[in-house]
């Protein structure tokens, strides 16, 4: 999404930034440019007279531990009010250790609050297949992160998409990523939690 951040007027350059890091779900895997929950973000910022510049530094297929050794030249380049961690759908489906997931996620954060940046954390969930305590144990995880971290906490980016009776129609046929019809939807749920950040 560099058409979000790249020739800034003066004016743009001293809005305060949101700088999301995510995976696939924040990047517009197979949707058309704009489509995308992030993009909706800026999009309902501007409605909202909201001063804030959204810069989406989401790459399709990462873990937290890509986004962690992303993160420092990140928050330098573009000094953050806000930073939105959206990463660790990756590391579930590639069965990486959930300890790493954890600590990375919480080393994200401590270095974005210790760059001067308010933290939301975005959960996620897994689907049933990978076993009950496997499950409750990574939705889990993302709570704890927030509450150690004492940053926002998005409780599940898909909550009303991947949990509705019709959730295959949904998705792309992947069956991961979902359409463009449910963004608003993933957007709605990240807003209670930046709303009060803004």
């Amino acid at each position: 999404m560099a058409g979000l951040s790249s020739g800034i007027s003066g004016a743009a350059a001293e809005a305060p930034v949101i700088l999301v890091v995510g995976d696939s779900l924040s990047a517009e895997y197979g949707l058309k440019a704009g489509d995308g929950w992030v993009a909706l973000l800026q999009a309902r910022l501007a409605q909202q007279k909201k001063p804030h510049r959204v810069v989406n530094a989401s790459i399709s297929g990462d873990t937290t531990a890509g986004g962690r050794s992303r993160l420092p030249a990140a928050l330098r380049t573009h000094k953050p009010a806000i930073v939105v961690i959206e990463l660790g759908g990756n590391d579930a489906l590639r069965g990486l250790p959930l300890s790493s997931t954890r600590d990375n996620l919480l080393t994200m954060a401590k270095a974005a609050q210790a760059a001067g940046a308010k933290v939301i954390v975005v959960g996620m969930q897994v689907p049933p297949n990978y076993g009950a305590s496997y499950g409750r144990e990574f939705e889990g995880l993302f709570a704890e992160v927030a509450k150690q971290a004492k940053a926002a906490l998005v409780p599940f980016l898909l909550k009303g998409v991947a949990d509705r009776a019709d959730a295959m129609d949904w998705f792309q046929p992947d069956r991961i990523h979902p359409l463009a019809k449910a963004h608003p939807a993933m957007l709605d749920n990240v807003w209670p939690a930046l709303k009060p950040l803004l």
